[in-house]
Parts: structure tokens; sequence; C-alpha cells
């Protein structure tokens, strides 16, 4: 059989296919052109991509969108790597792709409808493609089969130096090519056959899962590349997974650095600001070896977790909005400069500061989207956002712009349709000190507002809900629950100032009719009569947290189970607990925006719920929810603390105090001994509390609102059965003060 194709021999058995409304394989087009499959695998994919620019400027529909993988002949599916070529190379020509398989599906209808009247001959001359298409190519290509000779010669599997040495007995290598080296000080034939590998990898020719070793996959042992196969499978790899501008002069992105930098489970990386106010210390710790912490007691938890060896960086962040290298359609964009790196080398002696071996940065590096902007944080190497960050930081990989664009958060906000109107000429502003300006809120600040717990209970449900990641509040009616759950999540972010919650706080409410297509994602109506995916609050919000992992996120739920919670969470209830809050526990969701997807949602997301348990209305929370929630449980708050907020909070006297406190005590009391309520019911302490700017000047008056609009009603639906014990209990309650 022969290893070369002819580019009218695959248009007409594609024509011929698509007249009897036929798909056709990969493997079908290699026979049509009495050749061996394996060996033309990577000339066809560049011979589909000719056929689908000749169509285009035809104004035919795209051929190659009816060739599938054998298996989905009878369905026509494109799906996985074969999707994304074939998209991405629609875009190139033009195509505006909201949908993929949508796409796909209209351009297969369109060429089967076509196929009847489309010429037999493509009218261009019978010259070889091969000899036109490809005329150059990275050097690093020229290694792609000396790498699978390589690894054949040396039984399949074989560490990088042996790979490296072997590759310069395979084939030619000049002492010229062996000197040379790149930017970064590193061989620069070693980087050109680390290129190779990863491009083999790409390929699926090498195992990537392999950590420390290079191992070929049953097809690299069977694929044999020459030099025009080899420019074959580089321009299809190239074409969806693009990682550097300059590959041959930017570091390869090799499986063993990979393996140096997370081969360790112990292995932390860092980073940390150098901004003391409006002084920048980084010359100074540089110079001095050492890093110092500018605040007293802020950030002493992380300091005293840093190890020796642990790697760190010295960033500042800011936002940008100009001189980008990527289209942001004029919108700021978060950006991390790296000025140093270093090793530590001593813990802390003072709880302050640490002692590292620094590497100033001649050329400083800035890094976009994903970026820290608290003073310390360690960066989450299960997350693989943040292995990116530090493979950029420490591995010296360059930064894929189109990766970070393509993720939903970034699309969302970097989209031609998300242009600001307003105008904002700044070239850089300081985002790393914006929440160290505004005032701090916390323990301190909830009891200030009215909370009637005491300091140890509402630091108690603090830790919990920094443990567990997800708390609801339950009680009784007007035991204030709604008013304490959005206190704690202002404390978790450490303010309530607006400018900041905005962003990082979100609430709703569950009610029966609320679905997993309103909280996760479900269809809704688009443009045209047609049905679009659409992100629910909820996953709005774990893509909002994942894009800022150093900083806390909250959505507050209220009445969590007047609706169904395990319904409306769907396949993410799991996901909850705190152990699975990382990437490798991520899991698919029920409508997915491509095959690949999953979704986990990230450590800094929190969940704050609601329960009223006297509700008779509401279903039973089942197991499942329970054990993933912290529950903590309030009461009635008729205390000592209470008292002295309304007396000098509301102008209260102190025996209108007391009686008030006497009446609602002795109904709870009632309450509580009712075989047919109980203590879920009693009435709780926010319906006599008075707003903070609220002064009583008639507290009988006002009592007597209170009653007969709010807590009349509710002992007449208690008591509904019994309207007489429910009349004579208001009337104690208005008789009594």
């Amino acid at each position: 059989m022969k290893d070369t194709l002819d580019l009218q021999i695959t248009y007409r058995a594609i024509v011929d296919s698509a007249r009897k409304k036929q798909f056709i394989s990969y493997s079908d087009l290699a026979a049509a052109n009495s050749a061996n499959f394996p060996k033309v695998r990577y000339k066809l994919n560049s011979q589909l991509g000719e056929l689908m620019s000749l169509a285009v400027e035809r104004e035919w529909p795209i051929l190659s969108s009816i060739v599938v993988s054998k298996p989905n002949l009878d369905s026509g599916t494109l799906e996985g790597t074969a999707l994304e070529g074939f998209v991405d190379a629609a875009r190139k020509l033009g195509f505006t792709i909201t949908d993929s398989l949508e796409f796909v599906e209209k351009q297969q209808k369109a060429v089967f409808n076509w196929a009847s009247d489309a010429p037999d001959d493509l009218g261009i001359s019978k010259e070889s493609p091969e000899e036109t298409v490809y005329s150059d190519g990275p050097k690093f290509v020229q290694y792609f089969g000396p790498v699978l000779d390589a690894l054949r010669k040396l039984g399949g599997s074989a560490n990088r130096k042996n790979v490296i040495d072997t590759v310069g007995e395979v084939t030619p290598v000049t002492d010229e090519d062996l000197e040379a080296k790149t930017k970064g000080g590193q061989s620069q034939f070693e980087n050109q056959v680390g290129w190779a590998r990863f491009y083999l990898c790409k390929a699926g020719l090498i195992d990537s899962n392999v950590r420390g070793r290079w191992m070929l996959t049953t097809e690299g042992r069977e694929t044999h590349l020459d030099q025009h196969d080899a420019l074959a499978l580089f321009k299809d790899v190239y074409a969806r997974f693009r990682d550097a501008k300059d590959v041959d002069n930017a570091t390869a992105p090799s499986e063993d650095l990979d393996f140096d930098l997370f081969g360790d489970p112990d292995q932390r990386f860092w980073f940390v600001g150098a901004l003391w106010g409006d002084d920048d210390q980084s010359d100074r710790f540089i110079g001095e070896g050492y890093w110092k912490n500018g605040y007293e007691t802020k950030y002493a938890d992380q300091v005293k977790r840093m190890k020796p060896g642990d790697l760190i960086a010295i960033k500042a962040s800011f936002t940008k909005k100009y001189g980008l290298p990527f289209e942001n359609y004029s919108q700021s964009v978060s950006c991390m400069r790296i000025k140093a790196i270093g090793t530590i080398t001593e813990g802390t002696q003072d709880g302050r500061s640490i002692k590292v071996d620094w590497t100033a940065l001649e050329d400083l590096k800035d890094w976009y989207f994903y970026t820290y902007r608290t003073t310390i944080v360690e960066a989450d190497v299960s997350d693989p956002l943040a292995r990116r960050l530090i493979q950029f930081t420490f591995g010296d990989y360059s930064q894929d712009y189109g990766f970070w664009l393509s993720q939903t958060y970034w699309a969302r906000k970097y989209s031609p349709t998300n242009i600001p109107t307003d105008f904002d000429d700044r070239e850089e502003t300081d985002s790393d000190v914006d929440e160290d300006s505004v005032l701090p809120y916390g323990v301190a600040q909830i009891l200030e507002e009215g909370c009637f717990l005491d300091h140890t209970k509402l630091s108690d449900t603090l830790e919990r809900l920094n443990e567990k990641k997800n708390v609801i509040l339950q009680g009784p009616p007007g035991t204030g629950k709604t008013w304490l759950a959005k206190r704690l999540a202002y404390a978790l972010i450490g303010t309530r100032d607006r400018r900041v919650t905005r962003k990082r706080l979100r609430a709703i409410q569950f009610h029966p009719s609320l679905s997993y297509e309103d909280f996760v994602r479900g269809w809704r109506p688009a443009e045209g009569g047609k049905l679009k995916l659409i992100d629910g609050l909820f996953l709005e919000a774990i893509d909002t947290a994942r894009a800022e992992p150093d900083r806390p996120f909250v959505v507050v739920i209220e009445e969590i189970n007047r609706g169904n919670p395990s319904q409306i969470f769907g396949e993410l209830l799991t996901l909850l607990e705190s152990d699975k809050r990382r990437e490798d526990e991520a899991i698919e969701l029920a409508y997915r925006r491509d095959r690949d997807e999953s979704v986990f949602i990230p450590h800094n997301l929190f969940v704050i719920g609601t329960m009223n348990i006297a509700d008779r209305s509401l279903a039973l929370v089942d197991l499942a929810l329970r054990r993933r929630f912290a529950f903590v449980s309030l009461e009635p708050m008729f205390n000592e603390t209470w008292k002295k907020w309304c007396c000098q909070k509301a102008g209260i006297g102190e025996d209108d105090v007391e009686k008030v406190e006497r009446l609602l005590t002795d109904l709870n009391d009632e309450i509580d001994n009712d075989p047919t309520l109980g203590t879920q019911f009693r009435i709780g302490h926010s319906y006599v509390t008075p707003a903070p700017t609220t002064m009583i000047d008639d507290t009988r008056v006002w009592f007597r609102h209170i009653v007969e609009t709010e807590i009349s009603p509710l002992l007449e639906e208690y008591w509904f059965d019994s309207p007489k014990k429910a009349s004579d209990a208001k009337e104690k309650l208005l008789n009594g003060i």
C-alpha cells in the first residue's frame, strides 16, 4: 500500500458517500486512496483542512463535517479532538460558532443536500498537496521520528536523559546544535527534544500520565514518522494546542520539570506581596535574603506554615487595560507581576519573617486572569488552574492566553458583548490594597450590630463554617437566621463594604418551584426560537470563586428546605463535602457544554443556609444533605444582651423590657408544653427587637402593633383548630404591658 494521498480521490469519496446520505470514516478515505491509514493519518488531517478551505472559498458546505471515526458512522457524531480541530479550523475561516454540535449537524445536513449537485471533479492541478502545503516548521519537528525511534530502541520506556542520549545516536546532531543555548540558558538540543516529546504526547504517541519516564503508547510503538509526516502531525496538534508564540526559543514544557515541581506531595508554593503601605520592600527583601509580613498578626498562621524547601515568589497585583497581549475589549484585566522567585531556607523565628534564597528576575513576568491579590497565598496544587500558574512562575512556562479566555468566567467577562460603556483611562490601578482599605468586619462587629449570641458561640460557628464549608442555621421563626447568615458571610469575606460584597456574596431563596435548571444549569429560550444552556446562580458562583482562589465567596440560601435541596443541587450535592473540593473529585453535569466538561466546587466557596423548623409545609431534610452541612441551632434570646440593646438602642424603659421578656417567655413555655407544637414553634426575639435606628416613644403602642399584626396571626396558624387558645394568648400579651 502507498503512503500518499490524492486530494481528488479524497474529495470524490466524500461526495459519493454524501450522495448516499452516509457518513464516511477516516480509514475509509485512506482505503479509497489505497493508503495505509496509520501512515497517512496526519496527511489526511491536513488534506481535510485543505478541502475545508476550498469549500469556504467556493461557498460549499464544509465537506469534512461528514468524516467521522468508524464507531460513529451511524450517528455521525464528531467528538473529542476531532470536534475541537474541526470547530477551531472553521472559526479561523470566519465562522461564528456558539454551539459546536449544532454547527456540525447543520453542516452535515447541508453537505447531504448539496451532494447531488456537487461537481465530480475539483478542477485543480494534480500536484500533490504535500509538496506545497508544508514547506517549513519549527526545528524541533526533525526530532519527532528520532524520539520514537530512540524509545523503541530503549524498549519503549526510558528516563529523559537516556532518551536524549539515544536520540543523538539514531540521528545526526551537530556540535553547533549541542553547544547552542536557549534564552534561558538550557541546551537548545535538549529543549528541542523536549518540545518534540510535548507534541508527541498531545498526539497520543507518548503517554503523558507517566511521570519521570517517557513511555510509548501502543499507537506510538506502531508509528514511524518521516519528516513530512512529522510536519503534518505538528500542524494538526498545533491547531489545537498553542502554548507558546515562539516555540523554538521558548523553554520546552518538559514532563520532567512537572515531576520536579509536583513530584513531592509535600512541596508548597507561596506567593507573597512586598508592599508595606506605599513602600515596596522587594529590593530590601531580595538583597538581605528574607521576607517579612508587614502585619502584626494578620496572616500569621500562613507564615508559620512556611517551611524550608518551599518555593516562594514575590508578586505585585494590579489591573491593566491597555497594552495587553490579547484582546480585552477595553476591560480592565487582573494582572500579577512576578518580581523574584526563591526557596525558603529557614522558617519563622519571630512569627513574621522567614529566610529566603532569592533570585531576582531581570525580566519581570506578567501573569493575567487568575491572580492572587491578598498579601500571602499558598497555591493549591490540586487545582489545575493553580498548577498552570506554578509552572509559569517556577518552571518558566509561557501563559496560554487562549486557554484562559476559553474558560467560562473569563470568556463571559471578556466577550465582545460585554464591552463597558464607562470611560476609564487609567493604565494601571493598584488592587492589592483594595480590601485592606475598607472597614474590617468580624465577630466584634456582628455583636455590635445586635447579635445576642455570646462571643464564643459566634466564633465557634465561624470556625465550623471554615472547616465544614457549609452551615445551616436552624431555629424557630424570629430567631434572626437570615440576619445572622448575612453577617457570617460578611465576617468570612472580612468586610460588609458593598463594593466588595456585591461580587462575593450571592443570595437566593429556595421555594417549591425552584429547580436544578434554575440553580445549576438548564436550557432557556434564546434568539431565533432556539434553546441555549444558561448557568444558574450556583454555577456562576463556582466559576467566580475559582477565578479568585485567594478570596472567600459565599452563597446564602434562605429557607433551604422550602424547596427540594437534593433535586436542586443535583449531582453537585456530593461535591459540597469539604474533602471533595478539588479537581480530581470533579464530576460531569447533567447538561454539559462539551463532552469533556466536568465541575468541582472550590475550597473558597462557602454555603450558608437557613431553615425554619416550625413550618409544617416544608419537606424533611434528607440524610444526604445533613451529612454535608453543619447545623447550628438558634434559640429565642431574651437575655441580658437583648435587654440592654432594647434599652440603649431603642430607648425602651427597663421595666417595659422586663415585661416584654416575661410575656414572651411565658408564651414560649406554653407553646413548648403543647403536645401539638413544641420547642420549634416558639416565638423568636426578632419580633420584639427594634431596628438600631428606631426609637420607641410609646412601648405599649409599639408592642400592641407587633402582637396584632405579627404574633397573633402566627398563633392563629399554630392553634388553627383551637381558636380560643390563640385568642387567650393574644389577650395575655396585650394586657400584660
